[in-house]
């Protein structure tokens, strides 16, 4: 089940979050990371999905809100990413993005727009096969468009 949270879920998506970041090889601060998501989500400045399986929360999505002046439309990148190991290759992820494209498309956006780096191939396999094209290549980081919502 994918439901999109509010701050009262908040505690369901902090542990999520602080896995995500350790992933990127930031160090983990559970504290900072509630202060952080509940701005984003006070100040309607994040829009953030949860996967749950069993009633436990196994994955999340976050997307932060652009805009494009030539179009006069507010589109979505989809920023963060992030399923529990044990419950990757379970189609979680592809259900998460699933649920924030049709949500930026409901929103009337687009485009949804992401960027992952160079070395992880899982990701990219992944956002592949779910309809994103590549857009953007650097040393790094690899940028990639879903305009078909």
């Amino acid at each position: 089940m994918i439901e999109r949270i509010a701050l009262d879920r908040l505690d369901d998506v902090v542990p999520l979050f602080d896995a995500y970041r350790q992933f990127y090889q930031q160090v983990s601060d559970l504290e900072a990371g509630r202060q952080f998501l509940q701005t984003r989500l006070a100040q309607n400045e994040s829009v953030i999905y949860v996967a749950y399986q069993s009633g436990k929360a196994v994955g999340f999505t976050q997307l932060y809100p652009t805009y494009s002046s030539a179009r006069m439309t507010k589109n979505w990148i989809l920023n963060d990413l992030y399923v529990i190991d044990t419950y990757r290759r379970c189609g979680i992820g592809e259900q998460l993005i699933a649920e924030a494209c049709a949500f930026a498309k409901a929103d009337g956006a687009s485009f949804v727009r992401l960027s992952t780096q160079v070395e992880n191939k899982t990701a990219q396999k992944l956002y592949r096969k779910v309809g994103f094209q590549l857009e953007a290549a650097d040393t790094a980081f690899l940028t990639f468009k879903k305009a078909d919502l």
